[in-house]
Order: structure tokens, then sequence, then C-alpha cells
């Protein structure tokens, strides 16, 4: 990949702090509460890639946390070899089977040495974005597949404004405190710009409810998914801007049995490095009926 483009990207995401937060939770060690989003994902890959007919001898897991996305693809017959790169060591030694250490946005394969890659809520916090999507294109063999679930624009849309609203109430002014995720649109054309071919992004809405806006801000610093914006207030938030927060949310987001809900948009992409045994579009002028003929109005019944 091109270094200059890497350098030119903006730069929205602090990786040191993603990596040091990973860290933080792998003491904890795998949790099913906190693991819920990861663990949808994990079954709707292993739904999605067990209808394909064709074999993934060796797979890599981009941006693998402790593995459980790798674990879940191991039980399927035409998943081979499954390798997990991930920043964090101590998430990584968490994992089972072949593991690299290396940052997201460096991945350490050769051209066309990959059948699958796959990545689960992990590309969303990356800097450049359509750079990675080139270096996995460039990693895939010819007609090797690209399977991916981010974090999409709707995630967690209430929780952004209870902040939004509470700061300039007590401040007058709000600093960033949630990710800006992507668009399911924007996302799309990014795999068509990376050069895969049969692009497809689509979105899933999953709306989950916690007893108190205060439970959801701990289940997200257990994901290690609070804010890691490069541009975030670095003084610690004040109990009085906390609680302002989580009292925003409830008067404005609360359900009638006193707790909250919160939305996560999953969006998920999936793209085919270019093979001459994929379907084409037609050529141009190759139809046999004229569009014109297709759209006149049928003549009325006598």
């Amino acid at each position: 990949m091109d270094t200059n483009a890497m350098a030119g990207a903006p730069q929205i995401f602090d990786q040191g702090l993603i990596r040091a937060r990973r860290n933080r939770i792998a003491a904890q060690g795998r949790t099913t509460e906190s693991d819920f989003l990861l663990s949808r994902v994990a079954e709707d890959f292993v739904e999605r890639l067990g209808i394909v007919h064709r074999e993934f001898a060796l797979a890599a897991s981009i941006g693998a946390y402790h593995g459980l996305l790798a674990e879940r693809l191991r039980e399927l017959p035409n998943v081979g070899d499954i390798i997990d790169v991930e920043s964090s060591e101590r998430c990584l030694s968490l994992s089972v089977g072949r593991k690299i250490a290396a940052k997201d946005d460096a991945l350490p394969f050769a051209a066309q040495s990959l059948d699958l890659v796959v990545s689960g809520l992990s590309l969303h916090l990356i800097n450049d974005l359509p750079g990675v999507l080139v270096q996995i294109n460039r990693a895939l063999k010819p007609d090797g597949l690209f399977l991916a679930a981010l974090l999409g624009g709707e995630t967690l849309k209430e929780l952004r404004e209870a902040w939004i609203l509470a700061e300039e109430e007590l401040f007058g002014g709000a600093s960033p405190r949630v990710a800006p995720f992507a668009d399911v649109r924007e996302l799309g054309s990014l795999l068509q710009r990376a050069g895969f071919a049969l692009p497809v992004a689509d979105s899933d809405v999953v709306r989950v409810t916690y007893e108190s806006p205060l439970a959801l801000m701990r289940d997200l610093k257990a994901m290690a998914a609070s804010n890691m914006l490069i541009e975030r207030r670095r003084t610690p938030v004040s109990r009085r801007l906390l609680l302002r927060a989580a009292e925003v949310y409830q008067e404005r987001f609360g359900l009638p049995d006193g707790r909250i809900p919160a939305t996560f948009e999953i969006v998920t992409l999936t793209g085919w490095v270019p093979h001459e045994s994929q379907q084409k579009p037609l050529a141009p002028g190759s139809a046999h009926v004229r569009l014109s003929d297709v759209l006149k109005p049928r003549p009325k019944n006598p």
C-alpha cells in the first residue's frame, strides 16, 4: 500500500488508546454480556459462509479481538486455516489457533495469498479504511472473498444526542464523545473503489435495552468501545456532566418500564476479487429487448 496515502488519511481514532483498552479488557477474559454484538456477527457470518459453495483454504480475521469470530468459523467444513490478526497482544493471547500481532491498517500478508478475509466490528475504527480495503483486495487471490461487519451511522444515536445536549447546557459547547460512523451507502462505494467485484452492503439495526444510561456506558467500556477519538477532551468527565447526560438520556428516550434503548447499526460488507468465472454485466447494446418496449404501457382490455 502507498504509505503516502496512509500519511494523508484523516486521523480520527487514537490507535494507541484502542490497543490499550483492548489490552485492559483482555484481563477480564471473555464475557458473554459484553460480546453480544460480536457473537451476533459471528452467527451471521457462519450462516452466510455456510451457503457459499466453495472452499476457503486459508483465511485471515482482521481486528480479531480475542478470536471469537475465527473460533466460530472454524466449525464450517468449507473454511480451513484462519489466522487472527490483532494489535492487542493481550487480546491475542486469548485467541486459539494461528495468530499475528499486527496493526489493522498494515496487513502482513503477501499479494494473492488468502482465500478469505473476514473482520468483525473493528474496521470502523481504522483511520484509513479505503487504504486498508485496497490492502485486503491485494492480499486475496482472484475470486477471494471479503466479508466484514462494521458499526454504521445509526449506532448510539441516543447516547450521542444526550452527551451533546448535556454539554451544551452545562458548558455552552460540546466535545466529540461518540465516534462518527459511516453510512451504508458510503461503505458500499468504498468496496467498488478498492477494486472489489459484486459489492454488497446491507444494514441490520439492532435495538437493545439497558436498565439505565450508566449501565450502557459500563457495557461500552467492557467492549473497549468508549470514546477513543483523537479530538476528545482530555480532562476526566465530571460527575456533574455524567449525571446530567444520563438524565437527558432518560428524559428523551426512556421507556415506560424505566429502561432505556440503545441503537446499534451493523453494516455487513461483501466483495469478491475479480475473476473470469464471476457473473459479468451485459455489454451495452447486447440486450434483446428495448427498454422503451418494456416501459410502454400495456393496451387496455376491450
